[in-house]
């Protein structure tokens, strides 16, 4: 005999199966008389507890099946099924499902929220999407301790790698394999993995890479992951020589970079590539003037500084209007002429200096001065003065010396007196100017002749053109000359009864004052 749950109804008999099917609708012998209730069926049990019979004949299954899907019943549903009228409905009571107790963070206990450690992705893969992972240390058979990895993918979804791996005095993870006590790697007809499950058959280890790709050799995951390292090193030079290159090439100096392609495909770091690029044929043809600096006691100077003098010096050039010749670039983008500048340490101030001496100096002067230079000095053997006034290896100073006395020389050819570089020199380094050399000159010439002769008609001593020269310029022997010249004057004068033969008057006058 079976029991009806009778906490369910409410009430406490027991029923034989039959009388539960006559209840369930199975068609039973109509009862004669209304006031009898029998109580072997289930109508008669339900109609015997409750003292108001239904006013309707109420379909129990019906109601039963409303129940149990948790509808609302009638009150004469509720009194066919046992239930006080006036009272809720009970919701059916769910069959409880177990569920596990997760941990405070909703991992599984034992695990560590976050993805595992970076250096272990190079066995087990990237660690993204990891909620959480936990190492545990273990012991093989013969002792040794190595240690399992197991990640936690959901609150409630984990999994183990079989993969052994040890972590090293110095901190970094190997492979772990009994055969090399632990130090690493997986050695040969091992892969790594144990008969975890115990059933005799020892499973495949797997590999996985951190594009996804799987091995089940570790040789080969091993030097799978070294290609791709090296790859990616190459693609990242790759990607460093296309933009250094190409910021090289915006200044002409693209070959340069081409000759450390290699380098820096190799991936190099900042500083060793800096050497080796310095170290080139083509660096050291295009910064030539560095090393020639240095043979001159000189310090190099970097390459933004190099390349800024180079542009300093072309402005100036152009600027002055010289042609294109003086700064055409050549190979690599080299300017023979600017690196002299360079390795004689020819700021550009003193170019442009270098340029306006030649140009109103030389360029803009008479002929005779370049005449005199050409004379004075016969290494100006260059048609192109300007190229001499340009040379870096003669010392602005010395130039300008050497034009200054072309200048003074110049002068006195012009008024038809004599000259030489050493008097020219002289009167240079004593300061004379063209300006004061064309006066003193015109003043020589005036009365250089007339005091020639009264020396030579008094039997005085020569009366020179040096001799007025250090008078006019007033030079050293300059007192010596002028009373030399008031000598052969007052003796001209006494001889004539104080006047003298071309008259004191004129004297004076062609002297202007000085003879």
């Amino acid at each position: 005999m079976a029991r009806i749950n009778e906490s369910f109804y409410n009430v406490n008999p027991v029923v034989d199966e039959q009388t539960k099917r006559q209840a369930m609708g199975v068609n039973t012998p109509a009862v004669n008389s209304a006031s009898t209730v029998n109580t072997n069926t289930l109508q008669g049990i339900l109609a015997a507890s409750n003292p108001t019979s239904p006013t309707a004949p109420v379909d129990t299954r019906a109601a039963l099946a409303k129940l149990t899907s948790g509808q609302t019943l009638t009150d004469d549903e509720k009194r066919a099924l046992g239930f006080p009228v006036g009272t809720p409905t009970p919701a059916p009571t769910p069959t409880p499902t177990p569920t596990p107790t997760p941990t405070s963070t909703g991992l599984p206990a034992g695990f560590t929220p976050g993805p595992f450690p970076k250096e272990l992705e190079q066995f087990f893969g990237s660690s993204a999407g990891i909620l959480g992972y936990k190492i545990e240390t273990l012991t093989d058979k013969d002792g040794k301790r190595y240690n399992q990895l197991s990640v936690a993918t959901g609150p409630n979804s984990s999994k183990t790698f079989g993969a052994k791996f040890i972590k090293g005095a110095d901190g970094k993870y190997s492979i772990y394999t009994a055969s090399t006590d632990g130090a690493g790697g997986v050695g040969a007809g091992d892969d790594g993995a144990g008969d975890d499950d115990g059933d005799g058959v020892t499973p495949k280890q797997t590999y996985t890479a951190p594009d996804g790709k799987i091995f089940t050799d570790i040789k080969a995951y091993n030097a799978y992951i070294e290609k791709t390292k090296t790859d990616e090193k190459r693609r990242a030079g790759q990607s460093a020589y296309d933009i250094l290159f190409n910021e090289f090439d915006k200044y002409g100096l693209g070959s340069l970079v081409k000759e450390v392609q290699q380098y820096i495909v190799d991936g190099l770091s900042p500083a060793e590539f800096t050497l080796k690029l310095r170290a080139s044929k083509s660096y050291q043809k295009r910064f030539a003037a560095n090393e020639m600096r240095i043979s001159k006691g000189l310090k190099a100077i970097g390459e933004a500084e190099y390349l800024g003098l180079e542009d300093q010096y072309q402005n100036i050039l152009r600027n002055a209007g010289l042609p294109e010749s003086y700064w055409k670039r050549g190979d690599l983008g080299v300017q023979e002429g600017f690196t002299n500048f360079i390795a004689n340490d020819v700021s550009a101030v003193e170019l442009e200096d270098r340029v306006t001496t030649a140009q109103q100096r030389l360029i803009y002067a008479n002929p005779e001065v370049s005449i005199a230079l050409k004379t004075f000095y016969p290494d100006i053997t260059n048609g192109d003065l300007l190229a001499y006034a340009l040379d870096p290896t003669k010392g602005l100073e010395q130039i300008k010396r050497r034009i200054t006395a072309a200048e003074v020389g110049s002068s006195a050819v012009q008024l038809g007196l004599a000259t030489n570089v050493t008097d020219a020199e002289y009167l240079a380094r004593y300061g004379v100017t063209k300006q004061t050399a064309q006066q003193g000159y015109s003043t020589i010439a005036g009365g250089l002749q007339r005091g020639s002769q009264l020396a030579s008609i008094y039997g005085e001593d020569p009366y020179t053109q040096t001799t007025a020269e250090r008078e006019v310029f007033n030079v050293p022997g300059a007192q010596e000359a002028r009373k030399q010249r008031q000598k052969i004057t007052g003796l001209e004068k006494a001889t004539f009864g104080g006047q003298s033969g071309v008259s004191s008057s004129a004297l004076a006058r062609d002297r202007a004052g000085n003879f």
